[in-house]
């Protein structure tokens, strides 16, 4: 994930300052890159689900990852606006191929009672490399300093991810049952204890989960409401990863400035992916998601008013509170109502509304920010779609999966 997502997305905001400062694009044009990245998701999402339960996550992230790295080569060379957005369709492929709906299904198959923490650790870990990862970035590329410049930092980028794809996705296991194992570390069942069971001698040892089939979770309201929430209350991470840097120097502040910020705000949300973690496994998940994403909404406005870089730092603490605590339970609640069996196709198909939605954040925030000169009423509206998120999580109640008919019923 670390060298998956944190170039590509947390980074933006400090590419998007480099290449503003050699091309000359406006915010608009910036914004779409990130856009096209959607348009993969949307397109690729099911194809990416599909994969991912039928060769599995080891397979998906080598693949992934190469494509990745040499996207990111080609993004070294880039001459012209075509070349950026083929640069950043081309990572977007690589991207979705490799890491999220691949390594969040895994996950999803190593765990089930303790889902929402372990998605939380691992978005931990995650985080962490971006706390580390964004500022080296933006101290590579700052165009006002004489270092490697975004050119040459991009082709280093993508002959690390080529080299790592071999060595990373062979330590991957797809699930536990390939090594004899069982979900959450639980011993497999002896032939007694299934015999005992089975005459009514003793209860089962663990609760059996229940599976849905990618064609019957898409017939239930929670699918659709998860799957808008997810893409309301991620516009506006998508736009703050885009135009963050943009903003901050238009009011006078420097890349370093912008960095620094990411990374504070990275750093609350990889504490906060545990703290949600475990309210998500406390109290209904649905009600902990709303909360998260009003926290997240409340930072925004902060930032909408921030006049200080100390109120820049206020905005960067709610916002990671919020942006941390929501992002394991928006994979977990999936794996809660629907099951993991077909975990991979429910995730990927559900990524098609929620694209659809943020295919349109970057460069609708930007297009208002080169049209009224300020951030102010973008960023509002990003705020507006947050609440709306908040409210889909709140109505996306568990769902309940039909028995399927017995012949003789069928008839």
């Amino acid at each position: 994930m670390v060298v998956s997502t944190v170039p590509l997305f947390h980074a933006m905001s400090v590419w998007a300052v480099a290449l503003e400062r050699e091309f000359g694009w406006n915010r608009t044009q910036l914004g779409f890159a990130l856009t096209f990245t959607r348009v993969e998701g949307g397109l690729m999402g099911p194809i990416e689900g599909y994969l991912t339960d039928k060769v599995g996550t080891r397979r998906m992230v080598f693949i992934g990852l190469t494509i990745l790295g040499g996207a990111f080569v080609f993004l070294g060379q880039v001459q012209n606006l075509w070349m950026f957005y083929l640069a950043y369709v081309l990572m977007a492929v690589g991207q979705g191929l490799g890491s999220w709906i691949p390594l969040m299904t895994m996950i999803n198959r190593w765990f089930h009672r303790r889902r929402s923490m372990a998605l939380g650790w691992s978005n931990m870990a995650s985080r962490a490399g971006a706390l580390v990862l964004v500022p080296v970035i933006a101290w590579s590329i700052d165009p006002d300093q004489d270092r490697l410049g975004w050119r040459m930092t991009a082709t280093v980028l993508g002959i690390f991810m080529i080299l790592v794809a071999g060595p990373i996705s062979r330590l991957i296991r797809n699930r536990p049952e390939d090594m004899g194992l069982l979900p959450d570390g639980d011993k497999p069942v002896s032939s007694n204890e299934a015999e005992n069971v089975a005459a009514g001698r003793s209860t089962p040892p663990r609760p059996v989960e229940i599976n849905f089939t990618a064609s019957e979770a898409i017939r239930t309201p929670a699918f659709w409401l998860i799957a808008f929430g997810h893409g309301f209350t991620s516009m506006v991470i998508l736009a703050i990863m885009a135009h963050l840097g943009l903003l901050m120097v238009d009011k006078g502040y420097h890349l370093q400035d912008a960095a620094f910020v990411v990374s504070v705000y990275t750093a609350v949300a990889m504490g906060f992916q545990l703290v949600g973690g475990y309210l998500g496994g406390k109290i209904p998940i649905r009600l902990a998601l709303a909360f998260f994403t009003s926290l997240q909404a409340l930072g925004v406005i902060v930032l909408v008013t921030a006049d200080s870089l100390a109120t820049f730092y206020v905005f960067a603490a709610l916002f990671g509170a919020g942006f941390g605590g929501r992002n394991p339970l928006t994979v977990a609640i999936r794996g809660d109502y629907f099951g993991s069996a077909s975990f991979g196709k429910i995730l990927g198909l559900s990524t098609v509304p929620m694209n659809l939605l943020l295919l349109i954040a970057a460069p609708l925030v930007g297009w208002m920010r080169d049209i009224q000169g300020s951030y102010t009423d973008a960023f509002i509206v990003m705020v507006l779609t947050n609440i709306a998120g908040a409210v889909c999580f709140v109505l996306a109640k568990r769902p309940v999966r039909k028995p399927a008919l017995e012949p003789a019923e069928a008839d």
